[in-house]
């Protein structure tokens, strides 16, 4: 009986190993196929990302509770998880792929984990922790590189180069803009004070917090647009705290009255700057508007292609099939007729919609002193010279109406282009609508009057 038991037992267990490998085998599959199509290069490795995310998060939870550290009130576990999801919120707006999406939680996982052994250069720290954990457990050399230029990308001021450095930027500094900004700056005020072991007045505090608002800027568009308008109400509020506080009665010479005494000189500088620097509302319309432009035109193009493939699938069936019945059924001979005459428009007009119009490609250098030419077109320097189009971005960089003038052009001739585009398809939209009533009408009354 005992043997038959252990018998029982190891088929159990061997089954139950078979299925275990194959479930893997049959996940290494998916993810190599769903990799294959994401676009991933053959030369890197495939890898299970999330598997490997998960490790990450072990490990830097493991340290954070392992090596506590009661000042860090505000670099600590919190911080890290707040990170992370913020840029996993980022990363889901711009459809990272699966390596790009871990490139950017593991640098967040890693970015503070450098406060542990000291706030000098915690980033670099961070960096370096990351590499030798990754190296651990075989990521390639190419992702650990680009894990730790996010991490040192996050160092004050922030230097972001690419979409995922200002993905973790963002991240790191979402609350700036975010409604729990005020507890976590008391957070950060009471962890600065625990590190120099001294006490921060709050006045002083909040001008030092102020600056950095007002010198700051988010990189993601989708950060700017999300989290902005919070941020200058943060920063609103911080004016009035401080504001509060000078008329409170305070020592002669302090350092409040010093600072208080600024805005008027920082007023005066802006107003010299203001005719010769963009402002943001500006910079922020034109940006809205040209990606406003581009979505409609990608819209414009997508309503074409569908007007072309299902008219090319009709004519297809129509010339393949139809045809060679009309010999023995003459009475469909002009429904038929009118329906391929109808699909044919319809096609005339969809690709008339998408068909390019490519401009000379050239300017002279009097058109760009007369300011005439739009240099953000690419129709219009495509057949010149690297050096004379420097030249001339050169001198439209220096002229803030020649800029702004070339900005509204470009807006304008997007315009124009979406114009007819919607014009020829909502031609090529009737047509069909309309055309494919006429023939199924056509189609019955011939079987009718057939019978």
């Amino acid at each position: 009986m005992f043997p038959q038991l252990v018998c029982k037992g190891v088929c159990l267990l061997h089954y139950l190993a078979n299925i275990r490998w194959k479930q893997k085998f049959s996940y290494w599959v998916y993810t190599s196929r769903y990799n294959h199509f994401r676009g991933y290069s053959p030369s890197l490795p495939i890898m299970n990302y999330l598997e490997i995310l998960d490790d990450v998060k072990t490990h830097v939870e493991h340290l954070f509770q392992t090596r506590t550290n009661e000042h860090l009130v505000y670099h600590n576990l919190n911080h890290t998880e707040h990170v992370v999801k913020h840029a996993v919120e980022i990363a889901n707006f711009y459809k990272l792929s699966d390596r790009d999406f871990f490139i950017v939680q593991c640098a967040c996982w890693f970015h503070d984990i450098g406060y542990l052994d000291g706030r000098e250069q915690h980033e670099k720290k961070g960096a370096e922790a990351a590499a030798s954990f990754l190296r651990s457990i075989s990521v390639d050399e190419e992702s650990i590189q680009e894990v730790q230029g996010c991490i040192m990308a996050t160092r004050m001021p922030q230097s972001p180069k690419n979409l995922l450095q200002q993905i973790v930027c963002d991240a790191d500094l979402y609350h700036l803009g975010s409604e729990d900004f005020k507890e976590r700056n008391k957070l950060m005020r009471k962890e600065t004070m625990a590190a120099c072991n001294k006490d921060i007045d709050k006045s002083i505090w909040r001008l030092g917090t102020l600056q950095l608002l007002e010198s700051h800027h988010y990189h993601t568009q989708y950060c700017i647009d999300k989290l902005t308008v919070r941020k200058n109400e943060n920063i609103r509020m911080l004016k009035t705290q401080i504001q509060e506080s000078f008329n409170l009665d305070v020592p002669e010479g302090s350092v409040i009255n010093t600072i208080e005494e600024k805005p008027a000189g920082k007023e005066k500088k802006k107003k010299d700057d203001k005719d010769t620097r963009p402002e943001k509302g500006i910079e922020t319309m034109f940006r809205i508007t040209s990606n406003n432009h581009q979505r409609l035109s990608d819209m414009a193009d997508n309503k074409a292609h569908i007007m072309i493939s299902i008219n090319s699938i009709i004519l297809s069936v129509v010339l393949s099939v139809l045809l060679r019945k009309l010999e023995d059924n003459e009475h469909l001979i002009l429904p038929t007729v009118t329906l391929l005459l109808i699909c044919l428009v319809t096609m005339v007009f969809s690709i008339l919609a998408t068909r390019p119009a490519v401009p000379p490609g050239r300017f002279t250098p009097e058109e760009v002193l007369e300011k005439k030419p739009n240099l953000l077109f690419f129709g219009n320097f495509y057949r010149m010279s690297l050096h004379d189009y420097n030249a001339a971005m050169e001198k439209m960089m220096e002229n803030r109406d020649y800029l702004y003038g070339s900005l509204i052009k470009d807006i304008y001739s997007q315009g124009i282009v979406l114009g007819r585009k919607y014009r020829l398809l909502r031609i090529a939209y009737n047509v069909f609508m309309f055309g494919i009533i006429v023939s199924v009408l056509g189609f019955i009354l011939a079987v009718a009057f057939e019978i």
